[in-house]
């Protein structure tokens, strides 16, 4: 008799962007394309496109619960990305759920959108800090968002990088990733701390304004990877290869009239 393969699940618990591009509606996107079954958790709907978001309605604490506990108690998942979550009182939802149905959490501190839209109450920052750093094994913010979260300037370099990634890191993550998607140069260089050594990653700089959903992509496609088995640092490593070429196939894309959304099926959609 030949055995199954274990299914590889993953699950978000984020936001929607009804325009599709990042949010719940990329996470699924990637999951898909890299080979795992994805749940989902919906925790605010936004009125979004690739313009801006119009409009954001939160989801009650009750129905976020709710939804995480009906998939956890039944389905197999092996790890899970967390993004937006722009309240107290959902954050705190999430941080109860995750302390009771451990699993690997990949943590996406959204806080604005790439259009420049603030998706995170400015008196939820600290929740965030306190409740729900501390239960990520990894923690993904981009240059903006890393800032923000240790009150520093945005990192001009490498250097000032790995020093708020290791202030991140003291938060409580087993581990934190700075996105240098957002700085200069012909590198894109991301910086990733464990706790022992610090580690790059660096592809070609994509050159697009098919940009839109990049932070969920990433965080997703390592969530992905570690739902599959791999290490830190392979599902890192490949998640970053995904998406440098989600983005530089998205131009093949003719969606909205503002910042599009990456690729996330260029390896199966003829251009």
């Amino acid at each position: 008799m030949t055995a199954i393969a274990q299914t590889a699940i993953a699950m978000t618990i984020a936001g929607s962007d009804s325009g599709g591009g990042a949010g719940i509606q990329a996470d699924l996107k990637t999951f898909s394309a890299l080979g795992v079954y994805g749940t989902s958790v919906l925790t605010a709907i936004t009125a979004q496109n690739t313009r801006g978001v119009t409009a954001i309605e939160n989801l009650t604490p009750g129905i976020i619960r709710a939804q995480i506990d009906a998939v956890l108690s039944d389905i197999d998942v092996k790890a899970i990305k967390v993004g937006m979550v722009s309240t107290f009182e959902t954050i705190d939802t999430i941080a109860a759920a995750l302390r009771d149905w451990r699993r690997r959490v990949v943590l996406d501190p959204v806080m604005v959108a790439t259009s420049g839209d603030r998706l995170l109450q400015p008196e939820a920052i600290d929740a965030l800090r306190q409740r729900l750093l501390p239960r990520a094994v990894i923690l993904t913010p981009n240059l903006p968002e890393a800032a923000l979260l240790t009150g520093r300037t945005i990192a001009e370099d490498e250097e000032q990088m790995a020093r708020q990634a290791e202030e991140l890191l003291e938060l409580g993550p087993s581990a934190v990733l700075i996105k240098g998607g957002h700085a200069a140069g012909e590198m894109s260089t991301d910086i990733l701390f464990d706790g022992e050594s610090i580690y790059r990653f660096v592809s070609p700089r994509i050159e697009t304004s098919h940009d839109h959903g990049t932070g969920c992509t990433l965080a997703a496609a390592i969530a992905a990877g570690l739902a599959k088995g791999q290490s830190l640092g392979d599902a890192v490593a490949n998640a970053k290869g995904y998406l440098t070429a989600a983005m530089a196939a998205a131009g093949n894309l003719k969606v909205g009239l503002g910042r599009g959304p990456v690729h996330h099926f260029h390896q199966w959609w003829p251009v």
